[in-house]
């Protein structure tokens, strides 16, 4: 154990908060101490233990101020822990049952108390993913249970880690849990190199989401160009006709009710017939339209080859099973992700897509409850883009799903987790349904504000520190650590990282050559709509 020395007093008290008087010249005499923690002590972020009764609070420091030639330190209350027979911490949790007293001395935490706290013990599983602030070796812990149980948001500026970070914490986990569910939405093509070797990688060449299992709601953002009082006749007309084009299925033999939801395949010809014999049905005087006008629009899907994934007649058989297994990973088969890159997945659709693939995921749940139970995480790059604020979407069906996953996921096993470098502009309530969040730099005042106002609990000294954070550093707040933790973390092996590096301008623009060749191979790709 080792020695004891007092660096201050309590001077302050309250709810969150203590003042303490700091001996600066203790402080002084620590910094050769090898212990680096306690060689830390009056660091902003380090670790002060202050006794209280038959316990120890434990705390850290926020800020130094001088007053009348005194340092007075202003520290965040973190938690508390037993005494120990040596006096070191023992069994920490969070929160504050017991207030020291004004008087009362404070003292630097060791090393391995330190990693008492932050680094995980051995009665909760969890993961290891950098060093604690600023200590150089105790070694910073997320419990993996309540980080994906409750949902979590990974949010950062551009070129700060954050897609390095998010690879980092997916390799962790499904190192511990192999036989792991996750199914990760990947806008920019970025994580297919991360998981090569974990993970099952879905293009446009190998998607084959089949077209039938879209809801109304998602039929309607696909084939509805209309808006007003228009998309509401358009809306009726298409409900009627999809009705009609799912209850003529073979599929729906046996079937007490089919309605434009049910998730059975049916004819893409069924559907244009529909319309066709609706719209025969009109007298001279109506207006057709509103029928012509979604016939045009699904006859121009039908041919669309960048939409064939989808809309491939071959689509129209009963394979529901095989695509679901495929998703989420039923068996796993040593590759516990399916990554689904959506860079080749043209921007009119790309919204249902994703809406399609978050409802399969959260439905399959639903559905599933009695069976053994499979929990999946969804994860969501650039979640700003599907789940924005009303300011910028009023509504959409991938809003409505993923907001509703983000609420009601966790009673049937679907977690979400959110991935955006703009947190200012996801949806009302969706950051604050995060249980954790993990902070990297954010550079927009804005952005910043929305994250602190979010964040589970306190620790204010370290949501100041945002926007000062180096590259592949962070602040981790919430369930799923053991209390509010500034971390270095750790660096990627370069096979595991995904392909989001910046592109070296000092390098790049210094040669040249196979300009001619280049073009020609990228306007062969860009014409073929192959990549």
């Amino acid at each position: 154990m080792h020695e004891e020395k007092v660096i201050g007093e309590v001077v302050g008290v309250t709810a969150g908060q203590l003042r303490l008087r700091i001996d600066i010249a203790a402080t002084a005499a620590l910094k050769d101490n090898p212990d680096t923690v306690i060689a830390s002590a009056g660091m902003l972020g380090s670790l002060i233990k202050v006794e209280s009764g038959q316990r120890w609070v434990v705390a850290t420091l926020r800020g130094i101020t001088w007053q009348d030639n005194i340092a007075i330190a202003e520290v965040d209350l973190v938690g508390e822990a037993a005494i120990a027979a040596d006096r070191s911490i023992a069994g920490f949790s969070r929160g504050v049952g017991t207030y020291p007293r004004a008087g009362s001395p404070a003292y630097p935490m060791s090393s391995p108390e330190s990693a008492r706290v932050f680094s995980g013990g051995e009665e909760r599983p969890h993961i290891q993913v950098g060093v604690v602030y600023p200590t150089a070796s105790v070694r910073a812990a997320i419990f993996f249970d309540t980080f994906l149980s409750k949902n979590f948001a990974i949010v950062g500026s551009t070129g700060t880690g954050k897609s390095t970070s998010t690879a980092l914490i997916l390799h962790r986990i499904i190192e511990k849990a192999p036989e792991g569910h996750v199914v990760m939405i990947d806008p920019h093509g970025e994580y297919a190199k991360a998981f090569a070797n974990t993970g099952m990688v879905f293009n446009v060449e190998n998607l084959e989401l089949p077209y039938w299992l879209m809801n109304f709601e998602e039929h309607c953002e696909v084939l509805l160009t209309s808006e007003g009082a228009a998309r509401d006749m358009d809306r009726d007309i298409l409900a009627r006709c999809l009705q009609m084009a799912r209850a003529k299925s073979v599929f729906a033999q046996g079937l007490d009710a089919v309605t434009t939801d049910t998730p059975i395949p049916y004819m893409l010809s069924a559907l244009s017939e529909a319309l066709q014999a609706e719209m025969g049905k009109m007298s001279e005087a109506q207006n057709a339209t509103n029928y012509i006008r979604i016939r045009n629009k699904l006859d121009q899907v039908m041919r669309d080859p960048r939409q064939q994934f989808m809309f491939d007649r071959r689509y129209s058989n009963d394979t529901m099973a095989d695509f679901m297994a495929r998703m989420l990973r039923l068996p796993v088969d040593g590759k516990p992700i399916s990554v689904i890159d959506l860079s080749g997945v043209p921007t009119s659709i790309v919204s249902a897509v994703v809406s399609v693939l978050s409802r399969i995921v959260f439905d399959f749940a639903v559905w599933s409850r009695g069976e053994r139970r499979r929990p999946v995480v969804l994860i969501c790059e650039e979640a700003h883009r599907y789940i924005p604020n009303r300011a910028i979407s009023l509504r959409s069906p991938v809003r409505d799903v993923l907001e509703r996953i983000a609420k009601e996921g966790r009673k049937y096993g679907v977690s979400l987790g959110l991935v955006t470098q703009r947190p200012s502009d996801l949806a009302e309530g969706a950051l604050s349904q995060c249980g954790t969040i993990v902070s990297l730099r954010l550079n927009n005042e804005r952005d910043q504000d929305f994250v602190k106002a979010a964040l589970p609990e306190g620790g204010k000294s370290l949501l100041d520190a945002i926007p000062a954070l180096r590259n592949r550093e962070c602040i981790i707040s919430g369930e799923g650590v053991p209390a509010p933790i500034r971390v270095r973390l750790d660096e990627l092996e370069a096979a595991k990282r995904p392909m989001s590096d910046d592109p070296v301008f000092s390098e790049l623009w210094v040669k040249t050559g196979d300009d001619a060749e280049m073009l020609g191979r990228v306007i062969a790709r860009w014409r073929q709509n192959a990549r």
